[in-house]
Parts: structure tokens; C-alpha cells; sequence
């Protein structure tokens, strides 16, 4: 009985394995997928796209013959297939075995002649096996645009709205050059590009979220669009003068803003008006023994929100610097860094400073109990006031006059949620901020809104 029961037991496995080696031939075969649809964000004209994957799996418990996989826009689509490390956009007669699979590689490319507006690019890939016809739905859209790269800006230069603007290399403006932005301008950098500035930025934003400029990296799909330190940022250098950003958004850079050197007349170097810098990976802005200027301004989750080196001058009025962990960056470091030496803790250089931050709230989540690192390494001039302010600090800051000082008041944002990644740096009804501030004779707040008569709301925006 035993011998029968495994002669029964082999004869069992020897049909099992024929089966597997034949092709299930019937249209109720079973064909799976990983995603029935593939879809890219917004792309630019001539730089592609990430490459995204599905994987096809045979689910059956026989083999089964692909006859085609295919484009059905044909070598006219704009988007590229790779098959199983074979390129497309046709690709047959490919065997899949019991609970196999294979992969579909699937890119962008949009003729840099496409029209102009933002539109949208679609195709499926089809596959074909025993009879049947699937269908995987691809969709992407693309963007034209002016592309400059490793450019160097001479003379008066104005860019209006037409296009998007995308860098590569870096873009430099030239000493005694002025580049000028009007309202609704989009500006894309990749990885590489900085924005160097040895002459004078204009930035001309208006209230309106649609007439704001802004400036990005260039990966505006998922996950990359949320990645801080996707772009160096804007760099203005001892020879740059007179600059100023109004209305100005900018988000995932590296050192968003670096000014060095002090301003070579009685303006500030930089002038900051009802500007938006978040997500910097390392700074949102960074003086160097320069001139800075900030009105109405949200600089907001970045390693370091703002970073003053080496001494200069220094006024931050009706300005939000909060940081609260995100999905994507920790929460490390204290929003707010003085110190009149190159890198605090050193001793060499040191310059005289002065830094007023008048009506501003400057605060940050749990894990970090001093928002506030004031560094004084040399004997020159160290003058630091928080009036009207408040700021979240367990320790007073050493070195550092106050006046009104609101300490760890919680500001009542109106949302931070750092599970979902919920930030709005509004103030709720019954925040502390509300009607505290003095007036700065600053008429409107980071929306636009008009701030009231008197006493003012602090941080950047006017509860209406």
C-alpha cells in the first residue's frame, strides 16, 4: 500500500509539473497588474520625465503567452516604454510562467514644439494574450517653457508671465545687471542651478496667489515636489545691491536666500516684502555680515529658519519664523541663529551687529526648548531687541534687549499637522498674538489684507 501511495504521489507531481509547462489557452485566463493607470505631474518640454514601473503578473497556474504589449499612439507618443529591459513601443510573444511577472518601464518626452499653455498628454499601453485586449491608462502633463542654462544676465532684463522659466547649470546676473520678474512669473531650477546675483534682482509679485512668483525646484512630481534641498537657492554676493522681492514664494531650496556683505549704499542689500520661504533643507534665509530687510515674511519649516552670521544689520518686522517637524524634515535646530562670528562658536571673523525684530513670532514644536541661539564671540557692537515678540525660550537669550516679550505663549496657529503635513501659520481666534504688536505703520499683512489702526496682530498675517 505504501508503494501505491507513492507511485499515486509521483504521478501527482509529474502532472502538476506538465501542467505548469503547458500555456493556459482560454479568454477566462487571468491577467494581473499592478496599476491600471500611470500618471506624471506636470513636466517641462525637453527635460523628460522620472520613470515609473507596473508590473504584469500571471496569477494562473500555467503559463501564459503575451502575443503584444504595445503603445497605441505608436512612435508618435510622447511617452517611452522599456519591456522587460527591452525597448518599446511594440514588444511580442513573451512568455509569462505560473505566478511570474514582468515589468514595464514608462517615461515622458513632450516635443519642445508643443503649444505653449499647460495641457495634457495621454496614451495607454495595450496588452494582448488569448483573445483579450487590456488596457493600462497613461496621462502627463507637460508644459512648455524658456529654458536657460548656465546663462549669464547683462544689461536691464525683464521676464513676464508667458512661460515658465527652467534653469539648469546657474543663472547669473552680472554686476551692474538688473533682473526684473513680473507678477505670475514660475521659476524652476534643477538640482544644479543656483541663482547667483552680482547685481540686482526685482521681484514684482502681486497679492493674488495667481500673480505671486515663485520660485521651485523642477521635479514637480510625487514625492519629489515635497523634498527640501531640490534647489541651491539665490545667492547674492558682496557686489550685489539693492534688491527686492515682493510677493515672492520660495520653496525646497537648499539656503533659499544668502546675502553676503554689507549693502554699498543706505538701502538694505535685501528687501524682503510679504514673502514666502519654506521648506529649506539648511537655511530659509542667511545673512553674512549683510543687510537685511523683512516685512510681513513666513519663513517656515526649514533646518534652520534663519541664520545671521559674522554681524551686519538686521530688521525683521510683522514676520512668522516657525518650524514643526514634517514628513520629510525633522525639526533640529532653533529658528533663529545670531552670532556676530563667521560660524557661531568660532572666533574669527567678527563684526558689529544689530538685529531688531519688531511684531514677529518665533516659535517651534516640541524637542527644541530655545528658538532663540544668540552668539556673541568678539568685543565689537552686539545689539539684539525682541519688541513685541513672541518667542518660545525655556533659557533667556544672553546678549538680547526685549520689550512687550510674550515667552512661550503658544501663538495658536490654525493648523500643525505634522502627521498629515498640515501647515496654515493663520492665527486662530484667541491667540495671544492678537491685537499685541505695535504699530509699525505697516498697512497690509502676507495676504494683502489690511492690518487694523493701533495695535496690530504679530507674525505675518492680520486675523480678518
Amino acid at each position: 500500500m505504501r508503494k501505491s501511495l507513492l507511485l499515486g504521489l509521483a504521478a501527482g507531481l509529474f502532472l502538476l509539473a506538465c501542467k505548469k509547462d503547458t500555456y493556459i489557452a482560454g479568454s477566462n485566463a487571468l491577467l494581473g497588474f499592478s496599476s491600471d493607470s500611470v500618471y506624471f505631474d506636470t513636466l517641462f518640454t525637453s527635460t523628460g520625465s522620472i520613470t515609473q514601473q507596473v508590473r504584469v503578473y500571471n496569477p494562473n497556474d500555467q503559463k501564459l503567452l503575451i502575443t503584444g504589449i504595445s503603445l497605441v499612439g505608436g512612435k508618435n507618443s510622447p511617452f517611452l516604454l522599456n519591456i522587460n529591459g527591452s525597448p518599446g513601443p511594440i514588444a511580442g510573444n513573451l512568455t509569462l510562467d505560473a505566478n511570474d511577472s514582468l515589468y514595464i518601464f514608462i517615461s515622458v518626452y513632450i516635443n519642445p514644439d508643443a503649444k505653449p499653455e499647460a495641457f495634457i498628454m495621454q496614451d495607454s499601453i495595450r496588452i494582448d494574450y488569448n483573445g483579450n485586449e487590456r488596457f493600462i491608462k497613461l496621462s502627463a502633463w507637460g508644459q512648455n517653457a524658456h529654458f536657460l542654462s548656465n546663462q549669464v544676465i547683462r544689461g536691464n532684463i525683464s521676464w513676464n508671465n508667458d512661460l515658465p522659466y527652467v534653469i539648469s547649470g546657474s543663472l547669473r546676473v552680472d554686476s551692474n545687471a538688473v533682473l526684473s520678474i513680473g507678477p505670475g512669473c514660475r521659476i524652476y531650477f534643477h538640482a544644479n542651478a543656483p541663482l547667483l546675483i552680482d547685481g540686482t534682482l526685482l521681484v514684482a509679485g502681486q497679492a493674488e496667489d495667481s500673480l505671486r512668483v515663485y520660485f521651485n525646484g523642477d521635479r514637480l512630481d510625487q514625492p519629489y515636489a515635497s523634498y527640501p534641498g531640490s534647489w541651491p537657492g539665490i545667492y547674492f554676493s558682496p557686489a550685489s545691491i539693492n534688491n527686492v522681492l515682493q510677493y515672492a514664494v520660495l520653496r525646497n531650496g537648499n539656503q533659499s536666500l544668502v546675502a553676503e556683505g554689507p549693502s554699498l549704499d543706505a538701502s538694505p542689500k535685501l528687501l524682503l516684502n510679504q514673502c514666502i520661504i519654506d521648506n529649506s533643507l539648511d537655511a530659509g534665509i542667511y545673512g553674512i555680515q549683510s543687510s537685511i530687510e523683512a516685512v510681513n515674511c513666513l519663513i517656515s519649516n526649514c533646518g534652520k529658519n534663519i541664520v545671521i552670521a559674522a554681524g551686519g544689520s538686521y530688521h525683521f518686522i510683522q514676520c512668522t519664523a516657525a518650524s514643526f517637524s514634517t514628513p520629510v524634515l525633522l525639526h533640529q535646530y532653533p529658528v533663529l541663529t545670531v552670532s556676530d562670528a563667521g560660524q557661531p562658536g568660532s572666533q574669527l571673523p567678527t563684526g558689529d551687529l544689530q538685529a531688531v525684530f519688531s511684531n514677529c513670532i518665533l516659535w517651534g514644536d516640541t524637542g527644541i526648548p530655545d528658538e532663540a541661539l544668540l552668539s556673541r564671540e568678539g568685543s565689537g557692537s552686539f545689539q539684539v531687541l525682541f519688541d513685541h515678540v513672541i518667542l518660545k525660550q525655556q533659557n533667556y537669550p544672553q546678549n538680547a534687549d526685549s520689550s512687550a516679550l510674550l515667552l512661550n505663549t503658544d501663538p495658536l496657529f490654525m493648523s500643525t499637522d505634522n502627521r498629515k503635513g498640515l501647515y496654515d501659520f493663520h492665527l486662530q481666534a484667541g491667540s495671544p498674538a492678537l491685537a499685541r504688536g505695535a504699530d509699525e505703520g505697516i498697512g497690509v499683512d502676507l495676504d494683502g489684507f489690511i492690518r487694523s489702526a493701533g495695535e496690530q496682530d504679530l507674525g505675518c498675517y492680520e486675523r480678518q
